[in-house]
């Protein structure tokens, strides 16, 4: 005999703790944090460590503002699509009253870590970002237009320029061909995904590129993306950030995304799509590690 039971609630604490997108946080939290120890030349010291600390903390607040920010906007399309329906917001666990305060009070507590605690330039620079994801992406640039994943990527671009200003109070070159290396990644990133799931954007009436341009001309487009991914990765070895070991890992994982993506070109399925998706997880997390063992090794 089999007993068919509803799984059990989320705790209230689960479904705001849901909101902030934990998956995302952590890889915004690791790109800032990648920033972060590329300013400090040498091993740091304890002061650092702190300082960086409280910075992530900071980053991880304003994040997590937005990401909830974004759930009470999505919420309607969050509830048509698989991926997303299980969000407390599209579910109507939470109203967006709750959320909305919710979202205030983390951007409010972040912000306020960020300006007092590490530096004023930082906490702009991160108050712009959550401005640049949550509204002008979130809220205009998503519905409107197939290119809303390549001019929103700013705002995913940003965490390890944010890192970079936590530790040094300035923006300089290193962190722009950071920013520039995920702003190229994001959309071969993203696109790999929306191939996969093209019927669940369809659905949500959301113009994302497989949508509105169809699968070839999609693919087409992650195989460009990742040429100049590739051209981007290299700029740190050539700006005198990093050195041979860098390099060679660099060079390697982005002719891997080249071959992923000329595949995908040539014999499209859901199943390569999906791979391609989860080896861009690869790359991005791979490359900054390098970065951080050539910064310390050699």
């Amino acid at each position: 005999m089999t007993v068919d039971m509803a799984a059990p609630k989320p705790s209230v604490l689960a479904q705001f703790h849901a909101l902030t997108k934990p998956r995302v946080i952590q890889l915004i939290v690791f790109c800032a944090l990648i920033g972060m120890v590329l300013a400090v030349p040498g091993a740091p010291t304890a002061a650092q460590v702190l300082h960086a600390a409280v910075a992530c903390f900071g980053i991880y607040l304003v994040a997590g503002a937005a990401a909830a920010f974004n759930c009470i906007v999505e919420k309607g399309i969050d509830a048509k699509m698989k991926r997303t329906a299980w969000r407390p917001t599209a579910r109507g666990e939470l109203s967006d009253t709750q959320t909305l305060i919710f979202s205030a009070m983390l951007c409010a507590a972040g912000s306020a870590i960020l300006y007092f605690w590490v530096n004023p330039l930082t906490m702009w620079l991160t108050f712009a970002t959550f401005v640049g994801y949550a509204v002008i992406y979130t809220v205009i640039l998503k519905p409107l237009t197939p290119q809303n994943i390549v001019i929103g990527g700013a705002s995913g671009a940003m965490p390890p320029v944010l890192g970079w200003s936590a530790m040094t109070g300035d923006v300089g070159p290193e962190a722009l061909i950071l920013f520039l290396i995920i702003f190229l990644w994001t959309p071969p990133h993203f696109w790999a995904l929306a191939l996969y799931r093209v019927e669940d954007y369809r659905k949500s009436g959301l113009p994302m590129l497989p949508v509105t341009h169809g699968s070839e001309f999609t693919r087409l487009q992650i195989l460009l993306y990742t040429f100049m991914l590739l051209a981007a990765c290299l700029l740190p070895f050539v700006y005198g950030m990093s050195s041979w070991l860098y390099l060679v890992v660099a060079v390697g994982l982005s002719l891997g995304f080249c071959w992923y993506a000329v595949r995908l070109l040539r014999h499209y399925s859901d199943e390569l799509a999906r791979a391609t998706f989860r080896f861009s997880l690869i790359h991005l997390s791979v490359l900054f590690a390098a970065l951080l063992l050539d910064h310390y090794l050699l």
